[in-house]
């Protein structure tokens, strides 16, 4: 898979050299510390809504992330970047403190609750393909990086997106319709 050819977008070329061991962990591992806040967020959501039609089109979408973090975790591993405990602590706390803001509603879940948990989501499914692109690309000079599992990750995010995109703008119009009156 090749970079998208945008128009007006910087032509990078390969330069053939291996990506910095010590900029790749940092990086890597501000990726893992998301994938940690995105997994803890859709498995809410996914709990939260079971039994209805966003519950059935978001469980998979859930179920996906997870296996996007592990996936992240064994690529980690395979380029030999040590896990930093401290941002997978800090992105599990950042999720959990994401859920304390006030919305209006103090029993019973917000109309836009579930909103934001979709656009939440949406953004972190493109911080991870934005991740597995730049990851994509290293693979040219690093045969550790496997393009075909990286090609899998970029299309099961693009199927996420699809699915997150679809729900988040429905849910968007149901909670913001004004009420005849």
């Amino acid at each position: 898979m090749n970079a998208p050819a945008y128009s007006g977008a910087a032509r990078c070329r390969p330069t053939g050299r291996g990506a910095d061991v010590r900029l790749l962990g940092i990086y890597l591992n501000d990726h893992l510390a998301g994938a940690t806040a995105g997994t803890q967020r859709a498995a809410r959501l996914a709990r939260t809504a079971r039994g209805s039609a966003l519950g059935r089109a978001i469980e998979p979408v859930a179920a996906g992330i997870a296996e996007d973090r592990t996936a992240l975790l064994d690529i980690m591993r395979d380029l030999g970047v040590p896990v930093r405990r401290y941002k997978v602590c800090a992105g599990w706390a950042a999720e959990k403190l994401g859920r304390l803001k006030p919305n209006g509603h103090l029993v019973r879940p917000a109309p836009l609750g579930t909103v934001l948990d979709l656009e939440a989501l949406r953004l972190g499914v493109d911080g991870k393909t934005a991740c597995w692109q730049v990851l994509r690309r290293l693979g040219a000079a690093d045969e550790r990086l496997d393009p075909d599992r990286l090609d899998t990750l970029l299309e099961r995010a693009r199927q996420q997106r699809e699915t997150i995109e679809a729900w988040r703008v429905c849910q968007a119009e149901e909670a913001l319709a004004t009420t005849a009156g």
